[in-house]
């Protein structure tokens, strides 16, 4: 606490939210507060073979190896986290201390947590302990074998599933709320819906919405965020809508005219892990007479 102090706000998102339809609320905003991370490593002095670092957290977990056989091995393994050196030293991560103004809670990390905009909680460090500079990769439990996203990629007639460590926050929407309004002439019901949008820090350029079979629609994006990491609110008006049963879904654009995935393309489709569920999220809801 005696170097000088940062902050960032940021979306902190589980690395499995949205993998079923019971788990897509593990998501949440926050400013975070604390120590930039690549002075204090320049500090402490890099060595020049120095290809990753490594963060590990206080919580350790028991891994068994070659189970069921006469080598069976029981090992403690540590919640370990790595990252290029580049990422590692980019400025906006920290070793915080803070959360929203106030002293990080235990069950949040306390008293140290690496925190790392733009990529997904796994990559945030709680509990803090050891920070490695190697020489070499790291191939720990939670690097190598867990937190590992396998996804299939066309190549002409054939599919090659790769592995990937999970990072990044990918770019994504949701419909948080739909809202309606007194009925006009013609038995319709005025419809608003609202929701939120967030990515790795590239940029949210729209959002749009579309109910059934109808159109996209360009939503409202709010003022800009205090920070490119932080999630941002979009709302729309929908117009009358008749009685029934209907559905709502989003579509996150970023500024590089990418667009957030269906569940029926290739980069969701030919994913066997539940990891990294970035697809759009159809709402089903009610409109009574």
């Amino acid at each position: 606490k005696a170097m000088p102090k940062s902050e960032v706000e940021m979306t902190l998102e589980c690395a499995g939210n949205g993998s079923n339809p019971g788990f897509r609320n593990a998501v949440c905003n926050n400013r975070w507060g604390g120590t930039r991370l690549a002075p204090l490593l320049q500090e402490c002095g890099i060595d020049p073979k120095t290809i990753e670092v490594v963060f590990f957290g206080k919580d350790n977990n028991e891994e068994v190896l070659r189970p069921g056989t006469k080598r069976e091995l029981k090992v403690e393994v540590p919640f370990g986290r790595s990252m290029s050196l580049a990422d590692a030293l980019r400025p906006d991560l920290l070793l915080a201390y803070e959360r929203n103004g106030e002293p990080i809670e235990h069950r949040n990390g306390a008293p140290i947590r690496l925190i790392v905009p733009g990529w997904y909680g796994v990559a945030n460090v709680k509990w803090l302990s050891r920070i490695e500079c190697r020489d070499r990769r790291y191939m720990g439990r939670y690097m190598a074998r867990d937190y590992v996203t396998v996804r299939g990629e066309r190549h002409g007639d054939e599919i090659v599933y790769v592995e990937t460590s999970v990072t990044r926050i990918n770019l994504k929407s949701v419909v948080a709320r739909v809202a309606r309004h007194p009925a006009v002439d013609g038995g319709k019901i005025p419809i608003s819906a609202f929701g939120i949008a967030w990515d790795d820090g590239t940029g949210i350029a729209k959002v749009e919405v579309k109910i059934d079979d109808g159109p996209w629609q360009t939503s409202q994006l709010a003022a800009e965020p205090k920070s490119k990491y932080g999630w941002t609110f979009f709302s729309i008006d929908l117009g009358g809508l008749p009685p029934g049963d209907h559905t709502i879904v989003s579509r996150a654009i970023d500024v590089n005219g990418r667009i957030q995935p269906t569940e029926e393309d290739d980069e969701i489709a030919l994913k066997k892990t539940y990891w990294e569920a970035y697809q759009q999220w159809p709402r089903k809801f009610s409109i009574d007479a």
